[in-house]
């Protein structure tokens, strides 16, 4: 049996997941990696490396149920009162290169069920990244 993840963990490897739902991590999801990281209060005292997180997540998506099993994780790594700060990081990420492709639409599909999160929250999550990310 493996460790359980910390939550920085939990939440890291929810944006690495979301960013490869496509196959191809862009620049700009990387860059958001880091951004998020570097200014955002959850991440407060994160001391690991994101390279070696997003390796070990990788890892898991290589086999035949490995999102079930990255989503399990996560889930159980997560207090409630995150989970929607972990779907906002999904969607910054998925938002990012300003490219929504359906395999992340369905990932962040599986991620809101698996939080169990509220309909309405989601809406709001959402309706605020596309009003973020908005071009003239």
């Amino acid at each position: 049996m493996t460790k359980p993840l910390s939550v920085h963990e939990a939440l890291i490897w929810v944006m690495v997941t979301t960013a490869v739902a496509d196959r191809n991590m862009t620049e700009s999801e990387l860059d958001q990696f880091e951004r998020l990281i570097g200014f955002l209060p959850v991440f407060q005292g994160f001391e690991g490396s994101v390279g070696a997180i997003a390796d070990t997540c990788s890892a898991h998506l290589k086999s035949d149920d490995g999102i079930d099993r990255i989503l399990d994780k996560v889930v159980e790594a997560l207090p409630a009162r995150l989970h929607e700060t972990a779907y906002a990081l999904a969607i910054e990420v998925a938002a990012s290169d300003l490219d929504v492709r359906q395999e992340e639409l369905v990932f962040l599909q599986m991620l809101e069920d698996r939080l169990e999160l509220d309909k309405l929250g989601v809406a709001a999550i959402e309706h605020s990244a596309r009003v973020r990310y908005r071009k003239l």
